[in-house]
């Protein structure tokens, strides 16, 4: 970057300028970045000693990532602006080759870069914007159309190539600048990537969103399947923004040149639109002219139906007339026999109404008589459902009958059996009772015989007894 540093010949700022730049500059690597009108200036910390005012050293982490954010929020400005102007001055669709537009994607890819947190994986640390990228799906749902697409590509092997995809898609979406501040609204989503002192996390990061709301007057159209996004080298070319007056002649005449081109082609394309705009109000007038042709063709078919339908409505009306005048004269001679006719008709009516009459009565007396029926058959229909009903009730109880005879008659011959059992044992029993009646009688006979006997023993005992005395 040494090349970068002004020639010697050039003559070299007061010390007071210079210490007035440096407060005023940002730093990154041993170059500081300032802003001098809409060109970028560069020049060697060591070329320049600053007043000893009480600063942070440059070894401290926070006052170096303080100075990279603004670094690189001063070249999103250049790049922003800078592809703004050329594209209005091209005045058409911008495309992957456009230099000015590959250096705006270089750098939002840094801005995003900056400060990420590397991943621990088996292949060591690994640091890729494309993990903050895919969170703006779940912030904005219509970004899940662009994540899809980016997943979908089959050329995209790393997320560092998924995420240049994305952005790519959201800027010919227009909507990168709202993708960017909903992603930096949620800090606390972010914490999870960024460091705590990162561009998306401060300040610098809101005004990039701000200003990405630019692009959205730009055309662009880019295709994706034949890019290789995965081994794009992403460099800064501060030559693009470089204060040069050599180089800004020769500018001028090449944005002259180029705008001359533009115009022709503009005028070109214009022609072929207007060409393309007059064959169509020709295809248009032939098509109308046939149409015409055909209406014409229609009408003076439809003019000689009409003069036919005037020539029938004449001729009907002359018949009419005729018929008409015919009409009266037979009615004046008719009239006469007219009146008997009516007479008759008369009587004959009054008849007929009278014959009417009569069959109405009947008619009544049959629509009564058909009631009477109708309501004895409903009668009849009800009784027939209850005797059905009832024999119904009848079967069924005759089979309750028929099951409870079977029953007792099971029952009678078990009851039999058991009488005749019954029988037998009594028949047993009585003889057995008759025997023993027998056997008492006997008993009672030797009773009373012992008794006698006792009798006859005491008796013969008493009158032993005194003689021994």
């Amino acid at each position: 970057m040494s090349a970068l540093t002004p020639p010697t010949d050039m003559p070299t700022p007061t010390t007071d300028k210079i210490t007035q730049a440096a407060m005023e500059t940002i730093y990154l690597c041993k170059f500081r970045v300032s802003m001098d009108g809409e060109w970028l200036c560069l020049r060697e910390l060591d070329d320049i000693s600053l007043t000893p005012d009480p600063e942070p050293t440059h070894e401290d982490p926070n006052y170096l990532m303080a100075n990279e954010r603004m670094n690189l929020m001063n070249m999103a400005k250049l790049s922003i602006k800078g592809l703004i102007e050329s594209a209005l001055n091209l005045g058409r669709t911008l495309d992957s080759d456009y230099a000015p537009l590959q250096q705006f994607f270089v750098v939002m890819e840094h801005c995003l870069k900056h400060g990420l947190k590397a991943k621990k994986t088996f292949l060591g640390q690994n640091k890729s914007f494309w993990g903050p990228l895919e969170l703006v799906e779940k912030l904005v749902p219509e970004a899940g159309e662009i994540t899809a697409s980016v997943k979908d590509l089959p050329g995209l092997k790393t997320p560092v190539g998924r995420g240049r995809a994305w952005l790519r898609l959201a800027l010919m979406q227009k909507k990168l600048s709202e993708y960017m501040k909903a992603l930096i609204n949620k800090k606390e989503l972010l914490s999870e990537f960024y460091e705590p002192n990162a561009l998306m996390m401060e300040e610098e990061g809101a005004i990039i969103a701000g200003l990405l709301v630019g692009l959205n007057v730009i055309d662009a159209n880019f295709c994706m399947k034949g890019e290789d996004l995965d081994s794009q080298v992403g460099v800064i070319d501060f030559s693009m923004y470089l204060k040069d007056g050599n180089s800004t002649k020769g500018s001028e005449g090449d944005g002259q040149i180029t705008a001359i081109l533009d115009q022709k082609n503009y005028v070109e394309e214009l022609n072929r639109h207007l060409n393309a705009t007059v064959n169509n109000l020709q295809a248009k007038v032939d098509a109308l002219e046939k149409s015409n042709t055909k209406l014409t063709e229609e009408l003076a078919v439809a003019n000689n139906r009409i003069i036919t339908l005037q020539e029938e409505m004449e001729r009907v009306k002359e018949e009419s007339s005729y018929i008409l005048e015919s009409n009266r004269k037979v009615n004046k001679q008719d009239r006469t026999a007219d009146g008997q006719a009516l007479s008759e008709a008369r009587k004959h009516l009054k008849e007929e109404t009278q014959l009417r009459l009569d069959v109405e009565k009947e008619l009544e007396m049959q629509i009564s008589m058909r009631q009477e029926m109708e309501l004895a058959m409903k009668m009849l229909e009800k009784d027939v459902c209850e005797k059905q009903d009832a024999l119904v009730s009848l079967r069924q109880q005759l089979d309750d009958l028929r099951a409870l005879k079977h029953e007792l008659s099971f029952k009678l011959q078990s009851s039999d059996l058991g009488v005749k059992q019954k029988s037998e044992l009594n028949s047993r029993l009585e003889e057995k009772t008759n025997q023993m009646a027998a056997t008492i009688k006997q008993l009672e006979q030797s009773e009373k015989d012992l008794v006698k006997q006792a009798k006859t023993l005491n008796c013969a005992a008493s009158k032993l007894i005194p003689k021994h005395h």
